[in-house]
């Protein structure tokens, strides 16, 4: 059976700005996406927007529907707590952007994780995001994020509870991530999380976290990679991704791996509609800022200036 590649896209996608994680080039991407027949793609860099603007940009010129997104770092217990082994394995959680509440809600998210809970990276925790919740799509994130490690950890029942938490707060605008790149343990988080989406009504959403654009780049990942973790690529117990099915594949090749589940894949088509972002671009946006009685701007800045 043939899969209409409008059907279906790309929502958990790194880019060159995933810094040292991610191999694939803003342009790209939207241009493989319009390649493949797809009409919507997302970005979601770890941590960061640095793409969003660039990546908003490209999209319309091509004709392709941007979702902007990040792959957040949830802590495991809050961002202010930065002590132990557990306050630096941070759970990936996926963020997407409906309409401009949600992106600026996503700008605080960041910003945040950055002045308030780096620990080694960017994190935010549950306060945070529940209070940053409005205009905001939810996935439950790849095989580092919360629910799924509950999963492997033989912990099904409170994984349950935790995603009716995230149901509570973000509704149906909250999905669970399926993935299949491959690697046995996602195919057990896979089962249970149907298992969940039955139980509590929770609709699952299929990406493929992409890091790559082509099967090809694969090795040039895996570069980045021992950069960043500051090995060799001969190392054997070096951190490397579990083969080559990190790319942007076609919704054919998508359909084949969650036939079983088609409704994770058209799902994915029901978020992109929902991420109806429009940024103004080709216009300076600068913030105002109220000056004391007696100055101007400019007499002001000078105050402050000699001052420091």
């Amino acid at each position: 059976m043939s899969f209409s590649p409008k059907d279906f896209a790309h929502l958990h996608v790194h880019s060159e700005f995933s810094l040292l994680d991610g191999a694939s080039r803003v342009e790209d991407i939207v241009r493989a996406v319009k390649r493949l027949g797809m009409d919507a793609v997302a970005i979601t860099d770890h941590g960061n927007m640095y793409a969003a603007v660039k990546f908003f940009v490209a999209a319309k010129k091509e004709g392709i529907h941007p979702v902007i997104g990040c792959e957040a770092y949830l802590a495991p217990r809050t961002r202010f707590d930065k002590a132990t082994k557990e306050d630096r394995q941070p759970f990936h959680i996926t963020l997407l952007a409906k309409n401009t509440d949600g992106y600026l809600n996503l700008i605080k998210l960041v910003t945040a994780s950055n002045f308030e809970g780096f620990y080694q990276k960017p994190r935010i925790d549950q306060e945070l995001l529940n209070t940053h919740s409005n205009g905001l799509v939810v996935l439950s994130g790849c095989i580092a994020g919360l629910i799924p490690k509950l999963i492997l950890g033989g912990k099904s029942e409170e994984a349950c509870r935790k995603a009716a938490e995230f149901k509570e707060v973000f509704g149906s605008d909250f999905y669970l991530e399926m993935m299949d790149n491959g690697i046995p343990e996602q195919r057990t988080i896979n089962s249970d999380l149907l298992k969940i989406s039955k139980k509590l009504g929770i609709k699952v959403a299929a990406t493929n976290d992409s890091h790559y654009t082509e099967r090809k780049d694969a090795k040039a990942q895996d570069v980045l990679l021992c950069i960043q973790t500051g090995r060799f690529i001969d190392e054997e117990d070096r951190m490397r991704f579990g083969g080559e099915e990190f790319y942007l594949k076609s919704a054919q090749e998508m359909y084949e791996l969650f036939k079983e589940c088609p409704d994770a894949l058209t799902n994915t088509k029901e978020i992109a509609e929902k991420c109806r972002l429009e940024i103004e671009t080709g216009k300076l946006h600068l913030p105002e800022y109220e000056v004391p009685a007696g100055y101007t701007s400019f007499s002001y800045l000078k105050k402050l200036a000699m001052k420091a």
